[in-house]
């Protein structure tokens, strides 16, 4: 039976030009949480707190996967890709070699909120040409059972594939929504059993397996390995986020946008940034 290994309370901060941030994995937990360096839940209903976004940045080595809820944010970056994602789709950046890239936020209601998640890359993939996917809402595969609704966004639900699948590092990311009461009851089958799985609850409660004690969002669980998934829904229904990947098990040198595997590449990286060669 898998269980609560461990629970991410998030950091509230502030990131980009001025985006109210609640960051649940971070660096602190990149070894615990491989392949998964960071996963931050952002924006806000008060548009002084999101409006001024992401201005243009760098990446490199990972992968950065954006799940929108609510309002839109319009991406564009140095390989001159440009898209609009809203409620319910996803922008999947493969930062690989190098990208700069914007994240702003559009107003249109008056709100906005989202989950990026950092997915590392292997070593072998570091240097990769940057890549810039979309993923639209009519585009991702919903399963509906008796207890549940769930977005298959990557990897494979019940025979469903997912919307968009890793180029290099394959992944599961299923936006679960329970009904009040209700229990999302699975089995991992053995091909699965060496990835790590985590949820991030983003509405009401859960309890996991025989544990009592609910988890409220928003909030960040890292589940333990085995073969039956019992999550429980409180009396008002729950959404989450369910991840995971089989761990890349390598060293892990990070600095603010930049992630690679050692102390000299990371400084390599900086050198590049500064000369002005930093995209190949």
């Amino acid at each position: 039976m898998v269980t609560v290994k461990a629970i991410y309370n998030p950091k509230r901060m502030t990131e980009g030009a001025g985006v109210s941030v609640q960051r649940v994995l971070g660096f602190e937990t990149r070894y615990e949480c491989d392949p998964f360096l960071l996963l931050d839940y952002f924006g806000s209903s008060s548009e002084s707190e999101y409006m001024a976004g992401f201005p243009e940045h760098p990446h490199r080595g990972f992968e950065t996967i954006t799940y929108m809820l609510e309002g839109q944010v319009k991406h564009t970056d140095s390989t001159g890709r440009s898209g609009i994602i809203g409620p319910g789709e996803v922008q999947w950046m493969t930062a690989g070699s190098g990208i700069i890239h914007s994240e702003m936020p559009l107003s249109d209601s008056g709100k906005m909120y989202g989950i990026q998640l950092w997915l590392n890359l292997p070593q072998e993939y570091k240097m990769v040409a940057p890549v810039y996917r979309e993923l639209k809402r009519e585009e991702i595969p919903v399963v509906e059972t008796t207890s549940s609704q769930v977005k298959v966004i990557s990897g494979k639900y019940r025979k469903r594939d997912g919307g968009m699948q890793g180029l290099y590092k394959p992944v599961d990311i299923f936006d679960v929504k329970l009904w009040p009461d209700s229990v999302f009851d699975e089995v991992i089958t053995p091909e699965f059993w060496s990835y790590k799985y985590f949820l991030f609850i983003y509405e009401g409660e859960v309890t996991v397996a025989n544990d009592p004690k609910p988890i409220k969002a928003p909030c960040g669980v890292a589940l333990s390995q085995g073969s039956i998934i019992q999550i429980r829904a409180g009396e008002s229904g729950a959404n989450f986020l369910f991840f995971g990947a089989e761990p890349n098990n390598e060293p892990i040198a990070w600095h603010g946008p930049i992630v690679m595997n050692t102390d000299a590449e990371i400084r390599k990286a900086l050198e590049e940034l500064s000369n002005g060669n930093f995209l190949k």
